[in-house]
């Protein structure tokens, strides 16, 4: 390690996070059922995952209102208390297209009960996004929040704004900036920022499980994935695995996640079709529409969703094999 930075005053512990879906009620409007997000969140934490994202990209965070994103956090904060874990991370989505605007949604997510923000860059008018911008909307961010900031690094959803391992270095240092997710994949981002920063000094993670080895193996500090949503328990022992040192059996079970969740990377429809269909009837949420994508963004056919169920199929068997963690 290279880096002399002071460990981070609140460190995000490692592990596996969930982009929590939203769930909406069977109406016209498609109001959030925070009863069925109640009972998803409680799923998804006595699944042994290590924390919750709520308004990101899975959650549909551009069709969520202020207010919305508010609840949720609130929700969820209930749910891990009631499970005996009050303390357990919570991560809320901050992001907006204006430096205002990211730091009224990480005061609400503060307020809420949040414990961290996950934030990504501006990008509506991508070619006025220089390096400056960048590094000025995020200082200005955590300047001026309490909320310790992770950098979400998105490109396919930002316009084609990426943030090169030398931008995210140079963020790094900032005090109340924490960590990455990087969703751009991009395996050599975690080697370079994990050769400069422990994990305390600046968390690593992958934006998704089907690369969750390689990010350990190169130092970082496990992934957000979607695929948590559907089979989290088999998620965690992935993770499980390689902490353990059962590096064969980890490689193995790497594959399988990964084989499933290729239909994760088909879009939001198809994720949420597999979390009502795989994951539902456990949570104890069996309406189908609450997994329907907010209007005007439609449901999976029957050809797809069938696709869905096919690809995903071999995982059943192992997540019902394990057992709860809470």
């Amino acid at each position: 390690m290279t880096s002399t930075i002071a460990n981070k005053a609140k460190v995000i512990p490692a592990g596996i996070y969930v982009p929590v879906i939203s769930l909406y009620k069977p109406t016209p409007r498609q109001e959030i059922d925070y009863d069925a997000s109640y009972k998803l969140f409680s799923h998804l934490i006595r699944g042994g995952l290590d924390g919750l994202v709520l308004a990101g990209t899975n959650a549909e965070a551009v069709l969520l209102s202020a207010e919305e994103r508010k609840e949720l956090v609130k929700v969820a904060r209930k749910a891990a208390t009631d499970l005996g874990r009050p303390e357990f991370p919570i991560v809320a989505g901050i992001s907006g297209q204006s430096t205002n605007e990211s730091i009224r949604l990480a005061e609400d997510a503060l307020s809420s009960g949040a414990d961290f923000g996950l934030l990504l860059p501006p990008n509506y008018w991508a070619k006025a996004v220089t390096k400056d911008a960048l590094l000025g909307f995020y200082r200005d961010v955590a300047d001026a929040t309490t909320l310790p900031i992770v950098i979400y690094s998105f490109p396919a959803v930002c316009n084609g704004v990426d943030m090169n391992s030398d931008t995210l270095s140079e963020l790094a240092q900032h005090p109340n900036i924490v960590g990455v997710k990087l969703t751009c994949g991009n395996a050599g981002k975690v080697t370079r920022l994990t050769q400069e920063y422990r994990h305390e000094q600046f968390a690593v993670y992958a934006g998704s499980s089907d690369w969750l080895l390689p990010c350990l193996i190169g130092g970082g500090g496990g992934c957000v994935t979607g695929i948590a949503n559907i089979f989290p328990k088999s998620v965690a022992r992935l993770y499980t695995l390689w902490k353990e040192g059962r590096v064969k059996e980890a490689q193995e079970l790497q594959g399988l996640v990964a084989q499933a969740e290729k239909a994760c990377k088909e879009g939001i429809a198809p994720t949420k079709y597999a979390v009502g269909h795989f994951a539902g009837p456990t949570a104890g949420v069996t309406d189908p529409k609450a997994f329907w994508p907010r209007k005007p963004y439609l449901p999976v056919g029957g050809e797809k969703a069938a696709w869905v169920e096919q690809v995903m199929q071999h995982l059943v068997e192992l997540e019902r094999s394990i057992p709860d963690a809470a």
